[in-house]
């Protein structure tokens, strides 16, 4: 498994929310720096929902993105969905929470799945994206920095740890994200 694109984001003006978001993040070349809060230069707007310790780096994968791009019947460049790091080879959904990555010099471990809100559907040019990416239960996965290092496109990726076969995986806690819940209505 490798590392395909890492990715950070620029403010940028949006209608929902406050106004402004890091969503829109873009390829970088070289090496970046990831500290316990997550990537240098990536800038996280809504540190209410989004950021902080548990999660500094958001982590997408290349068969989720093969999914949407067939899906949508178009090309995704890295960045679209906002992660940080998007890996080769690996499905997230069925990825346990407390499954640690090595990256380069970093050490990444699975905290959380990526619920998506009115932002992602922005980014997405489409109002029901909310309900599809919910749908479609490829969530990505939040993690927390266990060792602050530096990363580029290209290095390996490595599973560091076993994780027990009876924890959450990162769809079973996007399941709980929505239990009791009725999908909300598509504005189709």
């Amino acid at each position: 498994m490798n590392l395909l694109s890492v990715c950070v984001g620029q403010p940028h003006a949006v209608r929902s929310k406050s106004g402004w978001t890091g969503i829109h993040k873009q390829p970088v070349n070289g090496a970046v720096s990831i500290g316990r809060l997550g990537l240098s230069g990536d800038h996280i707007l809504d540190t209410e929902n989004h950021g902080g310790p548990d999660q500094a780096v958001y982590i997408y994968t290349a068969p989720d993105y093969a999914f949407w791009c067939a899906e949508l019947g178009r090309t995704l460049e890295p960045g679209t969905f906002g992660e940080n790091l998007l890996f080769s080879d690996l499905d997230s959904a069925p990825v346990r929470l407390g499954q640690r990555f090595g990256v380069g010099g970093v050490l990444l471990e699975v905290t959380f799945a990526r619920v998506p809100c009115v932002t992602l559907a922005e980014r997405m040019g489409d109002p029901g994206f909310v309900r599809r990416f919910r749908e479609a239960r490829r969530p990505g996965m939040y993690a927390r920095v266990i060792r602050e290092g530096g990363v580029r496109a290209g290095d390996a990726v490595t599973l560091a740890n076993a994780v027990a076969d009876g924890a959450p995986t990162v769809l079973d806690h996007f399941e709980s994200c929505f239990a009791g819940q009725r999908p909300a209505p598509s504005p189709d």
